[in-house]
C-alpha cells in the first residue's frame, strides 16, 4: 500500500515588499525625493541639471554599496558633496522635512482591493522592505498601514534582503512559520532567496516577461487564488 505524501501546509500570511509592489513614486524616481532639486536650488541656485544627474547617480551607487539602508542625512551628504554644496544643518533639515506622502507616492491600482479581500479572509500581513525607518508612516498616510501587523525595515534592522533576518523578523512577529507565509517581491532573486529559506514565494511582474526561475503573478489580485475561504474557515 502506497502512502501519499502529506499536503503542504495551508498559507496563512503574506509578507509584502513595498516599493514596486505596494507603492510607487509619482514621476518614477525613488531617490532622492522629487523635491530634492528644488530644495537644493533654494540654497545653491547655480547648480546645473548635469550636476544633479551626476550626483543622483553617485547616490544610487552609495545606496547599492551599503550593507543596509543608510541614514537619510548620510545619503544626502553624498549627493551634496558631489554637487559641491555645503551640507549645512539647515539644508539637511530642509531635505528631510515632512511633506504629504501623497505628493510624491501612490499605491498601485490593485493594492487596496487585494489587501481588503485578504484581510476579509483572515490572512495575516506584514511588510519586508529595504527602506527608510518612516515606511510605516508612509503606508499609514497612503491608507494601507492598517493592514500590516509587522514591519521588517532594513534601516531599522541593519541589514538588507536577502539577509535571512529580514524575512524571519516578519514571520516571527506574526507568529506564523515560514512554510505558511507567502513572500511577494518584484525582484525574482529576492523571492528565490525566500523560497530557499522555506517560504512560499511569488515574483510580481506587472510588466515585462515573467521570471522563469520562480513562480510569478502579473497582479496582486492573483494572490487571492492562493487564499481561499474566509476568516471563519482559516482562523488565526
Amino acid at each position: 500500500m502506497t502512502t501519499r505524501p502529506a499536503p503542504p501546509p495551508a498559507l496563512r500570511a503574506v509578507l509584502f515588499d513595498s516599493g514596486g509592489v505596494l507603492m510607487r513614486p509619482i514621476g518614477g524616481r525613488w531617490n532622492p525625493r522629487a523635491d530634492f532639486e528644488e530644495t537644493v536650488l533654494a540654497h545653491a541656485p547655480s547648480v546645473s541639471p548635469r550636476q544633479f544627474a551626476a550626483a543622483i547617480a553617485a547616490g544610487d551607487h552609495f545606496l547599492a554599496a551599503s550593507a543596509s539602508t543608510p541614514g537619510r542625512d548620510d545619503y544626502h551628504r553624498v549627493l551634496l558633496r558631489h554637487l559641491g554644496v555645503d551640507p549645512a544643518p539647515r539644508l539637511l533639515a530642509d531635505l528631510r522635512r515632512d511633506v504629504p506622502p501623497s505628493a510624491f507616492l501612490e499605491t498601485y491600482p490593485d493594492v487596496e482591493e487585494t489587501l481588503v479581500e485578504l484581510s476579509r479572509r483572515g490572512v495575516r500581513m506584514a511588510v519586508v522592505s529595504d527602506a527608510w525607518p518612516n515606511l510605516p508612516d508612509l503606508h499609514a498616510a497612503l491608507g494601507i498601514g492598517r493592514f500590516f501587523e509587522a514591519y521588517a525595515v532594513s534601516a531599522v534592522l541593519g541589514c538588507n534582503k536577502p539577509d535571512p533576518r529580514m524575512y524571519h523578523h516578519a514571520s516571527t512577529a506574526l507568529g506564523v512559520p515560514p512554510g505558511q507565509c507567502l513572500f511577494v517581491d518584484d525582484d525574482p532573486e529576492l523571492v528565490a532567496a525566500a523560497i530557499g529559506l522555506g517560504y512560499a514565494g511569488r515574483a510580481l511582474r506587472r510588466t515585462g516577461p515573467a521570471a522563469s526561475a520562480v513562480p510569478c503573478v502579473g497582479s496582486l489580485t492573483q494572490l487571492l487564488d492562493l487564499f481561499p475561504g474566509d476568516a471563519s474557515e482559516r482562523g488565526r
